[in-house]
């Protein structure tokens, strides 16, 4: 019997890995949730309804087969151990990567049941070292398996229950509505041509991916809803209405972070890191990130401006690499200009980015100083 284990069951882990596993064929699906309310409603079906939002419609798919256990709950927890030792496939879809702490434990109880066993772990947590942080976690080395990272250009959101469109189950509180877009890149491990997850795609090496999934899509969505704020939109399709914002997302995508992009990963001979591919990219995620039948709010792009704001992150992390590649952030620079004076909320927003920046201040701080015009 083949089986699948998932951490978290937010729409990540419903919209791309259950829905892979269940496609892929698993026979089983197992996923640790810490929500007892959404564990009985699952359980109560075996089964999720996933909405999925396409470019003119929204439509639903149901992944059976699925049975969810809770880690805190003792009882529970032996049946996660179990599965944990039959997975041959696992994804942890996480608020953060400081929660594997609390997932090592049982993950690696149940992988030494099996030790021997090919296992690929896939972690879809914001960091671009989560496959890495995993495996610390686990503190013990299992010799055939592999924790990989991915790049995850899909966006999704939870939906409140009662609406247009299903809920997760039946008895469930919320349902997931997930754009139709489903390119996962992950990395490489030998053995991974065999993985059984549908709608993963392996890069020989992932960084550049993920340069361009934060400093690109991430860096222009996030700049789109906050010039879409400023006009008044609350969802990113009600950008569409303003297309000169469309239009300054488009420069700042294809001609700060694209060209910096792609002038700095031109050896990789990728198709996306040429003039033309980056453009087809930005093209697709224009329309995409503004698509009617996702209604993706606005308030959830933007929080957490402190993360947002820091060094290496969307705004002035994209602003620092486009910078060291001799491009001017201009477009960029002013949307972390909106950005940081809504943060600081009127006090002193120089000092409020230097609490956020590496001390001490130093000339590339000047220069960013200097575009957001402090």
């Amino acid at each position: 019997m083949s089986t699948f284990v998932g951490i978290g069951l937010g729409p990540i882990q419903t919209g791309i890995f259950l829905a892979g596993a269940a496609k892929g064929g698993f026979d089983r699906i197992v996923i640790a949730e810490v929500n007892d309310k959404l564990k009985a409603a699952v359980n109560e079906v075996h089964s999720v309804t996933v909405n999925i939002a396409a470019a003119d419609k929204v439509y639903s798919e149901e992944y059976k087969n699925v049975e969810v256990y809770n880690p805190n709950d003792p009882a529970d927890v032996e049946k996660l151990i179990q599965a944990a030792a039959e997975a041959s496939e696992l994804a942890t879809a996480l608020p953060s990567v400081k929660f594997y702490a609390y997932c090592a434990p049982w993950l690696k109880a149940g992988f030494a049941l099996q030790p021997e066993r090919t296992r690929f772990f896939y972690t879809a947590e914001n960091n671009n070292h989560a496959a890495e942080e995993l495996e610390k976690a686990m503190g013990v080395k299992f010799p055939n398996t592999y924790y990989l990272n991915t790049v995850i250009g899909k966006m999704s959101g939870v939906i409140p229950a009662g609406g247009k469109y299903p809920a997760l189950a039946p008895a469930a509180e919320n349902g997931h509505l997930v754009e139709e877009f489903n390119t996962i890149y992950i990395s490489k491990c030998p053995g991974i041509e065999n993985r059984k997850v549908q709608s993963l795609y392996v890069k020989d090496d992932l960084f550049p991916f993920e340069d361009a999934k934060l400093y690109g899509h991430n860096a222009t969505h996030f700049l789109l809803a906050t010039l879409g704020k400023a006009k008044g939109c609350t969802t990113m399709d009600e950008v569409r209405a303003y297309p000169e914002l469309i239009e300054r997302a488009r420069k700042a995508f294809f001609e700060e972070s694209g060209k910096a992009l792609v002038k700095k990963y031109a050896a990789l001979n990728d198709e996306l890191f040429t003039e033309a591919g980056f453009k087809a990219y930005v093209d697709g995620l224009l329309v995409r990130m503004t698509n009617p039948f996702l209604k993706d709010a606005i308030d959830r792009i933007v929080r957490d401006p402190e993360r947002k704001l820091s060094w290496d992150d969307r705004v002035i992390g994209t602003m620092r690499l486009v910078l060291s590649q001799g491009i001017e952030p201009r477009e960029f620079a002013a949307g972390a200009k909106l950005a940081a004076a809504e943060f600081a909320a009127g006090g002193d927003i120089k000092a409020r980015l230097a609490d956020l920046w590496p001390q001490p201040w130093g000339k590339e701080h000047e220069k960013l100083a200097a575009l957001l015009a402090l």
